[in-house]
């Protein structure tokens, strides 16, 4: 095991192409940090670059006590789980989780042994004499686990190792691997684009944007205080709802000013963000997450905290009611569709100029599509950002 430690590392392609800008990062001893973030933000890039893949532009890298930029992959103490499994189809899963092993000249009778272990700790006893072709997908995974288990490597290094998976296999594999991590203790790298993979198994989730760290930090940390705008909309699913609002009224009684709607904001809001008061009477992002909206029919919310809106879609989720709400006002986007492509989503209105949000209520809620809805917003829980910097309000 060993610290992971990357210090101001640049990445910077021979066509120009700036891929990751400055990163410094630091992965303590036996814990697992999950890199995450839309396609082309690098974070595959810096996996790679961990891995020797990719040459380090600028920047230091270091291993445990050793410095790596220049150390052959090989050489680097590390073991790299591909989202492709990477198994070789000739060979019995004994012989894929071993090979590394048999390349290294360790002993036949201690492979055998480490084999046996790496397959009792992942379930593979029974297949250990079956062809990679005769798994489920969930097994081929767990074969490239044993391949990485088996090195008893400083370090493990996971690039979307499930997205090949099932969603039911999906969930219960990250629960495997989160488990399997913890009981062995390893530093682990793991990249996803998915950030509710992320949250559900990190001890710490880093967020990139177009080659820049935007937020490290524990998942519900990155949830509850997100540092500016782009991580307060991409982690949670659904997204927070964030749109262009003005903060009115004075500091005893100020106001917040959503399209048409002007609800009333608590002065403990003001307190507890001092950085509020330079934007009273002018434009801020607020963000809300869908949770803090709920159906004021089943809320004993004033009437400043409430909103009428017509109800464009519900789904009924058993324990919740997704409900989807149009306002007369722009979501703020996170994501420009030139840079994020397939990622970022382009907000269209209705005839009406209204465009969709979303809460999510109470089952008990009578809310349907068509009706205009009365809705509750929890004013204590709004989020605030400059909207020229992107930056979180608050001090």
């Amino acid at each position: 095991m060993a610290e992971v430690e990357l210090e101001s590392v640049n990445k910077v392609y021979p066509n120009g192409y700036h891929a990751i800008k400055d990163l410094d990062l630091k992965i303590a001893d036996g814990e697992f940090l999950v890199l995450v973030g839309p396609s082309g933000c690098g974070k595959s890039t810096a996996l790679r670059m961990v891995a020797g893949l990719e040459d380090i532009s600028d920047g230091k890298l270091t291993i445990g006590d050793r410095v790596v930029n220049d150390v052959h992959p090989k050489d680097r103490d590390i073991a790299m789980v591909f989202q492709n499994y990477a198994l070789y189809p000739h060979m019995s899963v004994a012989d894929n989780i071993g090979f590394a092993l048999k390349l290294a000249k360790v002993p036949k009778k201690e492979i055998e042994e480490r084999v046996a272990k790496a397959a009792e700790i992942l379930d593979l006893t029974e297949q250990l004499s079956k062809k990679p072709g005769q798994l489920s997908g969930g097994q081929r995974q767990r074969v490239a686990m044993g391949r990485a288990i088996v090195r008893q490597p400083k370090a493990f290094l996971m690039d979307e190792p499930l997205s090949n998976l099932d969603a039911k296999l999906r969930v219960q594999m990250r629960a495997e691997i989160a488990g399997l991590q913890r009981s062995l203790g390893v530093t682990t790298i793991y990249v996803t684009h998915d950030q509710v993979e992320a949250m559900t198994m990190g001890d710490r989730v880093a967020v990139l944007q177009r080659g820049f760290l935007q937020q490290v930090d524990t998942p519900q940390n990155l949830y509850d205080r997100p540092d500016n705008v782009f991580v307060a909309g991409f982690i949670g699913s659904p997204s927070m709802n964030l749109m262009t609002a003005k903060l009115g009224g004075t500091e005893s009684a100020p106001t917040l000013t959503i399209g048409s709607h002007e609800l009333s904001l608590d002065a403990a809001a003001m307190e507890q963000r001092p950085g509020l008061k330079d934007f009273l009477g002018k434009s801020v992002v607020a963000g809300l997450r869908p949770e803090d909206i709920s159906d004021a029919a089943l809320s004993d919310a004033s009437e400043g905290h409430v909103i009428e809106s017509p109800v464009a879609l519900t789904e009924a989720l058993g324990a919740e009611i997704i409900v989807h709400f149009q306002l007369d006002v722009e979501p703020f986007a996170i994501m420009d569709p030139e840079f994020e492509g397939e990622d970022a989503v382009t907000a269209t209105s209705d005839e009406e100029g209204r465009y969709a949000f979303v809460a999510r209520v109470s089952p008990r809620s009578e809310l349907k599509p068509g009706m205009d809805g009365r809705l509750a917003f929890d004013m204590s829980r709004f989020h605030f950002f400059d909207p020229e910097s992107g930056k979180a309000i608050r001090d």
